[in-house]
């Protein structure tokens, strides 16, 4: 979406800024209709003047969309959404507050500015953040949003970035990009080289212009796939919201010199302490890890640390052992309140399966599997079991390599 766009992609992009939009009578419809079936609105004329029917139902289907995503936007009556494909694409509130606050300095140029979500907080970690945008009915939007929400200290141009770039100011503290992840020929990627723009294969013009650069990526981009391919990476983000991973985030330091650190949070909620673990990545491959058979407390870390593959250092750090190589369960003698997971009581061990768990059909039990050979839903229809209650069961491997399951609840 920064250099060029596919045709696909073009015909998202079709929404105008249209300031009628924000009329209050227009605003009362669009608040009428959120979260109720718009489908039959496409079947009748507008009831207002110079506002079509598909702005109504895009700034709808837009709005509902944004109402837990980007509350501040949502509550404020004044904002324009652009295409139902950028909601879904840009950064949640609790994200881009998150990433604002890894790199701070006087400038930073925001590469693939989209609708503006990310600049919108860079802007309050900076004193001048330039926000660059392809598309020119998406850099209008943005900018008349910036301006709604006070935000006085961003700079919006339509532009090619790369070639935009190297004209703007002489010495740049950082550099943000959220590569377009879809390719002409290829749809969806996810390596580096197959995205828009290629930051490996324009990495030496950025760093020209910048010595740090901050890269936003999908969840599902392998680590070690993204170290070899980028150059200088000094720290990675794992970025989780309620335990579901939501991007990666890479820190490249042109002058950096110590190992590689991968860094993991989990946002669990605004009354709830958030989960952050980190650990040195090479420190993972040759860190020794002790197994021991189930104890007293179980252990299961949140996805984020899954991600992250420090399954040794998350053992060595919090003092527990583990249960198996690759069941990546957790157990110890005594409960450990601050690991980055969930935590569970052992009540009870099942190795004979087929015989012990007859006793739970029809009952109401959580089911969780690790390096397990049967789903969630095989097992519940096998043993009968519903889903639900306070109780928990986790099926997993143990150190002979026998099928075993737990019975635990939350400790």
């Amino acid at each position: 979406m920064i250099i060029s766009l596919s045709k696909n992609l073009q015909k998202t992009f079709n929404i105008k800024l249209n300031k009628n939009i924000l009329k209050k009578d227009v605003q009362q419809f669009i608040e009428d209709h959120i979260n109720t079936d718009i489908n039959k609105l496409l079947l009748k004329p507008s009831p207002f003047q110079n506002i079509s029917v598909s702005e109504l139902f895009n700034q709808i289907i837009c709005k509902t969309k944004s109402k837990t995503k980007l509350p501040s936007w949502y509550e404020n009556k004044d904002i324009i959404y652009p295409s139902p494909l950028n909601i879904e694409q840009t950064s949640s509130e609790i994200t881009a507050q998150y990433k604002s606050e890894l790199v701070k300095g006087k400038y930073l140029v925001d590469l693939s500015g989209g609708f503006g979500v990310d600049t919108y907080y860079f802007s309050k970690q900076f004193e001048k953040v330039i926000h660059i945008e392809y598309n020119n009915q998406l850099s209008e939007i943005a900018n008349h949003n910036f301006k709604v929400l006070g935000s006085n200290n961003i700079e919006t141009h339509c532009a090619d970035s790369l070639k935009l770039l190297p004209k703007l100011v002489d010495q740049i503290d950082c550099i943000y990009v959220d590569p377009s992840r879809r390719n002409d020929l290829k749809g969806k990627v996810f390596l580096f080289n197959d995205c828009v723009p290629n930051v490996v294969k324009h990495i030496e013009l950025l760093f020209n212009v910048s010595k740090v650069i901050l890269i936003k990526s999908s969840p599902l981009v392998d680590l070690k796939s993204g170290i070899n391919e980028l150059k200088h990476v000094a720290v990675i983000y794992i970025v989780a919201v309620k335990n579901e991973v939501k991007e990666l985030l890479w820190l490249l330091d042109k002058n950096n010199k110590k190992p590689i650190e991968i860094v993991t949070y989990n946002y669990k909620s605004s009354s709830l302490p958030n989960e952050t673990f980190s650990f040195d990545y090479l420190q993972e491959s040759h860190q020794d890890v002790i197994y021991k058979e189930p104890l007293n407390f179980l252990y299961e870390p949140n996805h984020a640390i899954l991600k992250s593959g420090g399954f040794k250092m998350v053992a060595k750090i919090f003092n527990v052992y583990k249960l198996e190589k690759n069941s990546h369960l957790y157990t110890s003698d005594k409960l450990v309140n601050n690991f980055p997971g969930r935590q569970f009581k052992i009540l009870e061990i099942f190795n004979s399966l087929n015989k012990d768990l007859k006793q739970f059909k029809n009952q109401k039990i959580n089911i969780s599997t690790r390096n397990f050979p049967m789903s969630v839903s095989e097992i519940r229809k096998k043993f009968k079991i519903l889903d639900g209650g306070e109780l928990y069961i986790f099926f997993t491997t143990n150190l002979l390599g026998s099928k075993t399951a737990l019975l635990c609840e939350k400790a």
